[in-house]
Formats: C-alpha cells, structure tokens, sequence
C-alpha cells in the first residue's frame, strides 16, 4: 500500500487541537494520534493533553553515557598509570584509586553531557532533510498538522481539516 504524507495550516491552536481531539476519537479510522506530528512556532504545554504522553529517549541516552564515562575514565586512567615500566616503590600503589575518582567524575559528566546532547539532535531530527510538504508559514503565526498514512486515509483526513476551518491542506503520495 502507497503512503502519503499531508498537512494543515490553522490560525489558531483551538482548530488544530479540535482537529487532534478528533483524531483521537477515531473519526477517521484507521487514523491514530501516533501518526499526529504537530508543527508550531510556541511551545504549548498543553499539547500532552491532546495528543498524549511521548516517549523520551534522551533519558536512557544520559545514563548509557555516564556508564560509559566512568567505564572509559576508569580504564583509560588505570591504563595509563599502569604501564610496563613503572615499579612500584615504598608501598604506593600503581593505580590510586582516591585521586582517580575525582577524574572518573569527570569522566562521567563530560560523556553524560556529550551522550544528552547528541540524544537531543537525533531525537528532534534537527540535521533531516527539510521535507517538501514544510510550510514557511508555520514559523510566523500558524500552526501545522502532519500524517504519514496510508493513501486511502487522505480523503478523509481533507474532510475532517475542512470542518476545522483548515487555512490550507497540501499532501504528497511517498513513493
């Protein structure tokens, strides 16, 4: 089955989330609020009630980073402390372990930091492909609804953003 992609412009947040609501309900089968990607120029903490909790990824990607840091600046610190040449004398110990915390801390920051990061920018899809149906519009003052479905839901979907007084519907067929 052919898939096609389609947006809406509404003035005003009221319209796009009676639009969601109804999308919620099922109006549209075979439609669901998963497919729902809302493009706005503000944020709106309201969102989540109309379109439901998301998952965050970023959280799981912060831990697997500071694991990862104290791992790596444990094992880089000791690698480097512990070299072939080194004799212990007078009962010092070839890896301090005291002094190493504080680094592998360190450790632990930066790569948590630098996992978050990089979790954020795969997570928001910032270096994507701009697509084609994006409407310069939506930066200035309006709001945008985009779906990914099947073909058959297009016609359907036209019909419940024009109850919405839908500014404007475009839509393209994905190949």
């Amino acid at each position: 089955m052919r898939k096609g992609r389609i947006l809406a412009l509404f003035s005003n947040f009221d319209e796009a989330f009676a639009a969601i609501s109804d999308i919620r309900h099922y109006k549209v089968p075979g439609v669901s609020v998963d497919d729902v990607t809302v493009i706005s120029p503000i944020e709106h903490p309201e969102i989540e009630e109309v379109l439901g909790e998301r998952p965050s990824h970023v959280p799981k990607f912060t831990l697997l980073g500071a694991l990862t840091g104290v791992t790596f600046g444990f094992f880089f610190l000791a690698s480097a402390q512990a070299t072939f040449t080194v004799q212990p004398q007078g009962g010092k110990p070839v890896i301090p372990l005291p002094s190493n915390f504080v680094l592998m801390y360190e450790m632990l920051i930066l790569f948590a930091m630098l996992f978050t990061v990089t979790a954020f920018v795969i997570g928001a899809r910032l270096f994507r492909k701009r697509k084609s149906l994006y409407s310069e519009k939506v930066s200035l003052d309006q709001v945008g609804i985009e779906l990914e479905v099947d073909e058959k839901y297009i016609e359907p979907l036209k019909e419940l953003f024009n109850q919405h007084q839908a500014l404007e519907i475009r839509e393209e067929v994905i190949k």
